[in-house]
This record gives structure tokens, sequence and C-alpha cells, in this order.
């Protein structure tokens, strides 16, 4: 027994289309807080992991693992500026530490850095909503500073203890800095916008430039880009400085490095701290380089010039490559140089717009470009430097105002009159250029570059009546005598003479460009053939251009002039002419009839 159903209809198959999550922009900033906790738990990770490895390693571990995991929290919260302080000193009185290893704020720096750049990147499908910039800056920070606290809290009870006020100051300034560049690097810069318009109290000449300043393409941007140019400068080469120094200074380095630590976990360490403070040293050394030096100890400061007071030197091979006392030489006066590199490179950078705008205009984007150099430096400077203790050791590294004002100085003294030296040859060379472009067919006159006054276009003769050909005899009919000028004529044709239409029209077009053409320098003068001795196709003098056919009045007689010396091609031969058929003659006009 078999049993049938009747199926209706198939119904048609429609695709399916993804369901819109209906989470709204809190999971999304839900999302961003766990961005920015998972960012500083990576941070805290790495560190902690170098911590343990070096405190595995080493046979005469000071302290247990809860003692070098409250190191390792201590020198996370120094990656971000916190100043730490030492509790267990031989005086028995606290010490602070506030020099800041800069390559080790590179790795939190990131970190938040690519979590707010990540949050920010749509999904691809457009229906999951995304946080907005503010949103997720704020939501990163918060979720990097939850876990910040908490790593605070457990390093208090350490033998190197952060500063609370420090910490609570650092830590969130480090983190919203980290998390705007990474909302410029998904959205791109924010608009510059000024936050109240000027005052009309203000003369023109201040209100001005502050308005245009907000404007896409600005001053400020042309100054930005060169100040960011002269900062490199100056940072690669103290970086350069240091490196010079470290090989001339060689032995002294292998000496501190190796009597520092008798083990090879602790040379690691010191190894690693090493690398980590050699941004600090290119900016010291960019400070050396500029003149103000900086400080070894609160009794002691090294400049080019000289190496003055009673330096506290602790054993570090960075330390070891330190000028000795006394004067400076020769060759701690080349030093300069790394300043004048940054300020030609303010110089070229600020008159990279040079062609759209005006000398003053220059002038003032070199002049802000080395404001804004001066103000980067004097922030590197203070970032590099800090306390390593009490009393002589209470001041090391250089002085951030003194640095950027030596920055100003030299950037703004070299920048300013090269930026207009250099827009004055790259006019000359722009405006030779566009002379020889735009001058073609004016000849000097004399090497003063004045062009030469042309004759005056002839006025268009009449069309003779065809006379006795005085010459060979063309295919458009009898030669014509030369013309006396050396610019060729175009002949017109009598009034009432039909046109070819084509023909008619092109010839319309060419007599306007002639009336607003200049004359025609290209062609050769009077007598150039004969004067340069160079002979036509026959040998002959040019031959001369042929009448006007009435027939074909848009046609142009051919050029009396022969073309380029390497086009002269010599004549073809000419086919022979087939008599032209006569009647047939009849008995009258036979001979003898």
């Amino acid at each position: 027994m078999t049993q049938t159903t009747d199926h209706g209809p198939a119904l048609p198959q429609t695709p399916e289309l993804p369901v819109p999550v209906q989470s709204g922009r809190r999971a999304a900033l839900m999302a961003c807080l766990v961005r920015g906790a998972t960012a500083a738990g990576l941070g805290l990770g790495v560190l902690t992991v170098l911590v343990m490895m070096v405190w595995i390693s080493s046979p005469y571990p000071d302290s247990g693992p809860h003692g070098a995991l409250h190191v390792a929290a201590s020198l996370w919260l120094l990656a971000h500026g916190t100043e730490l302080v030492r509790s267990d000193t031989l005086y028995g009185t606290a010490a602070p530490v506030g020099l800041v290893p800069l390559l080790l704020v590179a790795l939190p720096a990131w970190l938040i850095h690519r979590a707010t750049r990540d949050a920010l990147v749509p999904d691809g499908t457009g229906l999951r909503p995304g946080p907005s910039p503010r949103g997720a800056v704020c939501a990163v920070t918060l979720g990097y500073l939850l876990v910040g606290t908490a790593a605070a809290v457990y390093a208090a009870g350490g033998p190197i203890a952060p500063g609370p006020l420090s910490a609570a100051c650092h830590l969130p300034l480090v983190a919203l800095a980290a998390a705007a560049t990474g909302v410029w690097a998904a959205n791109g810069p924010p608009p510059l916008r000024l936050p109240v318009p000027p005052p009309a109290r203000l003369p023109a000449r201040l209100r001005e430039p502050l308005m245009r300043a907000a404007l896409p393409g600005s001053r400020f941007e042309a100054a930005a880009r060169a100040a960011t140019a002269a900062t490199a400068v100056l940072i690669g080469g103290g970086a350069l400085l240091v490196a010079a120094a470290l090989v001339w200074h060689a032995d002294a380095t292998q000496d501190s490095f190796l009597h520092l630590a008798r083990i090879w976990s602790g040379r690691l360490a010191v190894l690693l701290l090493g690398i980590a403070l050699v941004p600090n040293a290119a900016v010291w050394a960019a400070a050396y380089g500029l003149g103000p030096g900086f400080a070894l100890g609160t009794g002691a400061t090294a400049t080019p010039l000289a190496l003055s007071g009673d330096p506290a030197l602790p054993s570090f091979p960075l330390v070891a490559i330190v000028p000795a006392q006394g004067p400076g030489t020769p060759l701690n006066w080349s030093s300069a140089v790394v300043p004048v590199a940054a300020g030609l490179a303010v110089a070229v950078f600020a008159a990279a717009r040079a062609d759209a705008v005006r000398r003053r205009d220059t002038a003032g984007d070199a002049l802000l470009a080395a404001v804004l150099c001066g103000l980067a430096v004097a922030v590197l400077a203070a970032a590099a430097g800090g306390p390593l203790g009490t009393d002589r050791l209470a001041e090391f590294g250089p002085v951030w105002w003194s640095a950027g004002a030596a920055a100003l100085l030299w950037t703004a003294g070299i920048g300013v009159p090269g930026a207009l030296l250099v827009r004055e040859w790259r006019g000359r060379g722009t405006g030779g250029l566009s002379a020889v472009r735009a001058g073609a067919g004016v000849r000097a006159r004399g090497g003063t570059g004045a062009p030469e006054p042309q004759p005056p276009l002839p006025a268009p003769a009449a069309p003779a009546a065809p006379a006795a050909p005085a010459g060979p005899v063309g295919p458009a009919g009898p030669a014509a005598p030369e013309s006396p000028g050396r610019t060729p004529v175009r002949p017109t044709a009598p009034p009432g003479t039909p046109k070819a239409p084509a023909q008619a029209k092109a010839l319309e077009v060419l007599d306007s460009l002639d009336a607003e053409a200049e004359p025609y320098d290209y062609l050769p003068p009077d007598g150039w053939a004969e004067r340069r001795g160079r002979p036509t196709s026959d040998g002959n003098a040019p031959p001369p251009a042929g009448p006007v056919d009435p027939a074909r009045p848009w046609a142009a007689p051919p050029s009396p002039w022969p073309s380029a010396p390497s086009a002269v091609r010599p004549p073809s031969p000419a086919k022979p002419r087939k008599p032209a058929a006569q009647p047939p003659a009849t008995d009258g006009d036979r001979p003898g009839s």
C-alpha cells in the first residue's frame, strides 16, 4: 500500500540575509574597554616575562618571586613616566628614580595606539555599529587605567614603589596621547580649529594669520612638516654622535660593561637597560651639539666648550663615553654640525611652497617651524632626563628650557635666511626653464635677454595675372618672383571665388591662429641658404613660390625655403607626361593640302 500526498507549488528560495546585531553602540564601547585592558595586560606581561627570566637565571636572587613581580609592575609604571622611589638604600633614606628609558615607553604607547586604531576599523558588513572616535578614546583609556590602577596598588608594597601622585598624572596622560594617535591613524588628522574666534581688538595683521592657520594646507601644516624634519635631523644626528663616541671610547665602554656585572644574567640586564636608554642618549647628544649640553649631577655640566664641575658619574657603559674634564677640543666643537643640518632641513622644507607665496610668507613658515622645533626639543629633553637619587644625583640630563631655546635659535638663525635663499634658487631655476620654453623663437640681443623687435607682417598682395614662366613650371603653375619679406604671406582669393567647405573652414581657423600668434621667428632669414653655403635640392637658390591657382584658392603655394638640414631629400624624378590627345587631322589640315 502506497500513500500519496499532493504537494502544493514550491515556494521560491530567498537568500538568507544577515540579521542586524541589535547591540547598539554600548557593545562597541564595551569592546573598546576590553581592548584597552588587553593592551595593558600585554605590556605588563612582556615586562614580567623579562624580569622573571633575569630573576630565574640569577644565582643570587635577593628576593622571592613576589619581589620580582613587584619590580616588573614598577618597571611597567616607569615606562609611563611614573617616578619610582627606592626605600632600601645604603643611607636608609628614600631615593627617587625619575630617569625614564624612552625605548621602554614605546611598548605601551604602541599597544594603546593599535587597540584604538583596530576598534575604529569597520567590520565590513556595516551591520554592527562602531564607536565614535571620542567614545573609542575614552573607552580604551578607561580599560587601560583599570589595569594600571591595579598594577600601581600591587607595586606599592615592593622595594621600588611608584609615587602615587606621579602615577595619577603620567598614566592617564600617556594613555590619552597614544589613543589619540590611534584615532589619527584610523580617521586621518583632525581638522585644525580655533577654540574661540580671535577677538576683534586684535589688529588685522594678527587676526588674518590666526584665521588662515585653521584652513587645510595652511602655513601651520607646512611649518609642522619642516619642524618634524628638523627634529628628526637633531635626534638622528645625536644618535650618530653617540655611535661615534662609543667607537672612540670602546675600551672604557667595554671595561665598564664587564666590571658592572660578573655573571651573564647580570650582563644581560645591563645590556637590555643600555638598549632602552639609547634614545635618551641621542637626546642628550643633540642637546650637547646645540650648546647647552646636559647635567651630570647638580654640580657638573658637559658642553662642547668644556666639562665643568665635579661630575657624579655612575658606573655604566653609556656614561663612559662622556668627554674628559677640561676645555673642549675641535673634535667636540664638530658636534655643531647637527644643529646646522637641522637648520638646513627647516630651510628646505619651509621653501617647499615658495612658488605660491611671498617672501615674507616663506620667512614666516621657517620661523614658525623653528618655534615648533624648539617646543619639540624641549619636550624631549624634559622626558629624557630625571633624577637618579638625592643630593648630587638629583639632576641628570639636559635642561629642557635651555635645550628648547637653543634649538629655536639655531633653526631660526639658519632656517629663515636659508629658506629665502632656497626660494630664490628654485625660482631662478624655474624661471629660467619657463623662459626657455616660453621664449622659443625669440632671439636674445647682445646677451641681455631682451627680445629682438620683429618686422611687421606685410600686407597680403592681390593675386596677379599669370605671366610667362621664367623658370621651371610646376604642378601649381609658373614660378613667381621671390617675396621680399622673410615671412611667407598666405594668399587670398578674389572675392566671389568659390571655396571648398572643409578647406574654407580650415583656412578660417588658421587665419584666426595667425592673428593671435607671434611673427614666424622659426623661419630662416633672407639669404640664409646663400650665407650658409647650403644649396637647395637642385644646387641653385630656393625656387620662388608659385602664383595662386584661381580654381584652387585654398591651396597654399609651395614654400620657397628648404626643410631642416637633416630632412632635405633629393627631388624625385618627374614622371613623363603623356601627350595630350590631338583631334584627328582633316584633309585641310594636312600639309600639302
